[in-house]
């Protein structure tokens, strides 16, 4: 959510910054309602806090005139006339608050100076590692899993609709070996403290991350509660100190933690429909960080570093793409997506988002530190990363890593959690 001092100081800085998203069509004229919503507002207020002066004066001119037995029927009858405009005004205000509310929870984040600007023909491949295995006679995954009872699409269909997979044997196996290792990495090597966090979320939460209002029908609600099965674990996670003032000594903070995650993927259809590279239901251990801001820069490349370590671990081929504006989420200043190449479909696949959400998140949330004892509290910087998804991670195993006797050899990496070195 926008500091309502950006509709009020800075609307230039507002529009260009989605100009540069590519939203200006979209979100312009949300910005001048918000503009000239927030005008009427402080004037209303203006007008309210005159009349209840000039209602102040009238009591006190009331309790004169009748302290010296002299009629007060006109200023009283002008203080009762003065209330009912106070209460006329102040019911207006409630509405324009909250659609001024409404408003700029709307407006996506302000994207930082060194986001290219545009759509995404416009991102910008960063660096690469490793060299990707050549396509020909690779096997998709979906093959080489069925082939191997590590994947039963047709049974998670019938069970949940499509979107949905069962995993079997050392399929389930191997997906369980991933959280083991990407836990015991971020939480032994690079310091993250390991949660377990719930898998359900309420409004406040989800709209403090930037889901809500914006995307509710890419979520899976409760029906009969205000509750919603969590897209990430970064929605819980993020928001584990709503409402709270941290220490400066306390930062940076930095979370790992495996969660279940579900998405809709509203407006999908058609899309990445064969084998698992695009699913309602996935797993996936996901990296929050907390800073000051002053941090954040070094906080997003050291984050990236440690998803790429994942990767090269599993010795899987990779890029990391910084994403142009009109690219980048709608809560993200700044995005590098890490993208795995897969043979067997021949493209590369998204496996983490790496992003800066500056303040935009923390003041939704109202997550703030405090510089110095007795300063005022700023709003602390918040990061978060997949490190990684699960499904594509398969996937580029079961493709890069596939025999030619049908086999598939295991990354050494996963092998003390699998107990195999080889699926067959």
């Amino acid at each position: 959510m926008h500091d309502l001092r950006m509709v009020r100081d800075q609307v230039a800085q507002l529009r260009e910054a989605m100009r540069r998203r590519g939203r200006l069509g979209v979100h312009g004229p949300e910005i001048d309602e918000a503009e000239a919503l927030d005008r009427t507002r402080r004037a209303a207020i203006a007008a309210v806090e005159e009349k209840k002066a000039r209602r102040n004066t009238l009591t006190q001119d009331v309790g004169r005139l009748k302290k010296s037995g002299e009629a007060a029927d006109t200023p009283i009858a002008e203080a009762r006339a003065l209330g009912d405009e106070i209460a006329a005004i102040e019911a207006d205000l409630a509405p324009m608050q909250a659609r001024l509310d409404e408003l700029l929870l709307g407006i996506p984040n302000l994207t930082l100076a060194d986001v290219p600007e545009g759509d995404e023909s416009h991102n910008r491949i960063v660096r690469s590692w490793g060299t990707p295995r050549p396509a020909e006679s690779v096997k998709p995954h979906w093959e080489v899993g069925a082939a191997l009872g590590l994947l039963d699409l047709e049974r998670g269909a019938k069970v949940a609709g499509s979107g949905f997979v069962v995993y079997r044997g050392k399929g389930a196996r191997l997906i369980r070996s991933f959280m083991n290792a990407m836990l015991d990495l971020h939480a032994d090597e690079f310091g993250y403290e390991e949660l377990w966090v719930p898998v359900i979320a309420n409004r406040a939460t989800m709209t403090g991350t930037g889901q809500l209002p914006k995307f509710e029908d890419d979520m899976y609600a409760l029906r009969d509660e205000d509750l919603f099965l969590i897209p990430t674990a970064e929605v819980p996670i993020t928001n584990l100190y709503r409402d709270e003032i941290l220490a400066a000594a306390d930062l940076p903070k930095a979370f790992c933690a495996y969660s279940p995650c579900f998405r809709r993927e509203a407006g999908s259809a058609g899309k990445d429909t064969r084998g698992i590279l695009r699913v309602h239901e996935f797993d996936k251990v996901e990296l929050v960080r907390y800073c000051a801001p002053e941090q954040s820069e070094a906080e997003l490349e050291r984050l990236v570093g440690h998803v790429e370590t994942v990767l090269q671990r599993f010795g899987l081929p990779y890029r990391v793409v910084l994403l142009s504006a009109g690219d980048t989420g709608f809560s993200s200043a700044k995005t590098y997506d890490l993208e795995v190449f897969s043979p067997g479909v021949g493209k590369w696949l998204e496996v983490s988002s790496c992003s800066s959400f500056s303040e935009f998140q923390a003041r939704r949330a109202n997550i703030r530190y405090r510089p110095e004892p007795g300063e005022k509290p700023r709003f602390v910087h918040t990061l978060n990363g997949s490190g990684v998804a699960f499904p594509r991670i398969f996937a580029a195993i079961l493709e890069h890593y596939q025999q030619p006797d049908g086999s598939v050899e295991v990354p050494e990496a996963l092998r003390p959690w699998l107990g195999v070195d080889r699926l067959v």
